[in-house]
């Protein structure tokens, strides 16, 4: 296993991160506890949850995700082992998320409380990477078309006084360092920005999607990430699945989570099939397996700290982190760069 720096924070994790997000929907607590097991087997050190997990959100699993680690971290007192990341809910009309069901926002005080809750289900007191999930002020987000500009309004907190809100969260101990998560070009300058002239905590790393059906990230965000080192975090590798081949020719797996929730709306835009079925038939024509080569497309790209993978059982699982071994070469990046010529970004 490969490990980076995150940020600049001297701290390495690992090339793979073990995302969470189904634990406590589409997974037990001791199918959690297993694949935590597996990954740090396997050389994974770093783990990725939100104190909305798991998904799909909703009040009767809001929690479970970061308590299912809790338990493990008690069970097995390895908590020094892990570099563990959670997220702030930015701006929603969740009222079920917080005390006397207010609506989420990034104000200090609701900052705090999401704090002291995580910590709370985690059984730690501390959380290595917090980051905040989604603005607090609108922007074009979550499939929306990220390479067309959408004029938003509406109310919002102004973003340095959730990162004053953040930096006195750092100075007491209750978290180590600070990242984003679906954040722009614009809004991550700014963060960066108020640290430099305000002397608030620096934000380390960006977590945004990024796969080889959606490289929008690469528009921007790429060289902030490279010559600030606030390295992305890339969740969805595989978009959704998708890049696995699992839904291939319109196979429908029983307890996949399209057909358990029907969310994939992401990736079923308009070319999204056929730019799709293009990097499958590139695995087959190579002999790569198509996870393989989604994942590997990831952590290849110099600006990423690490891939998010995710896996409702431990084969699945053990596919995706055996990608960090698949030896990218000059030819799989010409063949990669090629197809996104013809394709570009089906699905931002």
């Amino acid at each position: 296993m490969e490990y980076r720096e995150l940020g600049h924070t001297g701290v390495k994790v690992s090339a793979i991160c073990l995302g969470t997000m189904t634990w406590g929907e589409q997974n037990t607590e001791a199918e959690g506890h297993a694949q935590m097991d597996f990954a740090l087997d396997r050389g994974v050190n770093f783990l990725d949850t939100a104190e909305l997990y798991a998904i799909p959100p909703k009040p009767e699993t809001r929690g479970a995700t970061e308590r299912i680690i809790g338990t493990w971290f008690k069970a097995r007192q390895n908590r020094d082992k892990i570099i563990l990341a959670s997220k702030v809910a930015g701006r929603s009309g969740m009222g079920w998320l917080r005390q006397n069901g207010r609506k989420t926002e990034l104000s200090g005080q609701q900052i705090r409380e999401a704090v002291h809750g995580s910590l709370k289900n985690l059984q730690t007191d501390y959380i290595d990477l917090y980051q905040v999930h989604w603005p607090d002020r609108p922007a074009s987000l979550f499939g929306r078309n990220g390479t067309v500009y959408e004029h938003a309004t509406g109310p919002e907190i102004a973003i340095e006084d959730t990162l004053h809100a953040l930096s006195d969260l750092v100075k007491e101990g209750k978290i180590r360092f600070i990242g984003l998560s679906n954040e722009t070009a614009w809004g991550t300058m700014h963060y960066l920005h108020l640290s430099k002239t305000n002397g608030f905590a620096r934000v380390h790393a960006i977590q945004n999607a990024y796969n080889l059906v959606n490289r929008t990230f690469e528009m921007g965000l790429a060289e902030i990430a490279h010559r600030e080192r606030v390295g992305l975090l890339a969740y969805s590798p595989l978009a959704q699945g998708y890049l696995s081949g699992k839904y291939r020719s319109g196979a429908l797996p029983p307890k996949s989570r399209k057909a358990l929730f029907q969310r994939m709306q992401r990736y079923e835009t308009p070319g999204a099939a056929e730019a799709i079925e293009s990097y499958l038939a590139l695995a087959d024509e190579r002999g790569i397996d198509p996870s393989h080569l989604a994942i590997r497309f990831v952590t290849s790209r110099p600006f990423v700290t690490s891939a998010i993978i995710g896996a409702t059982a431990i084969e699945q699982l053990e596919t995706d982190i055996d990608a960090a071994s698949l030896a990218w070469t000059d030819d799989l990046e010409d063949a990669v760069n090629a197809l996104h010529q013809l394709y570009q970004n089906r699905c931002p």
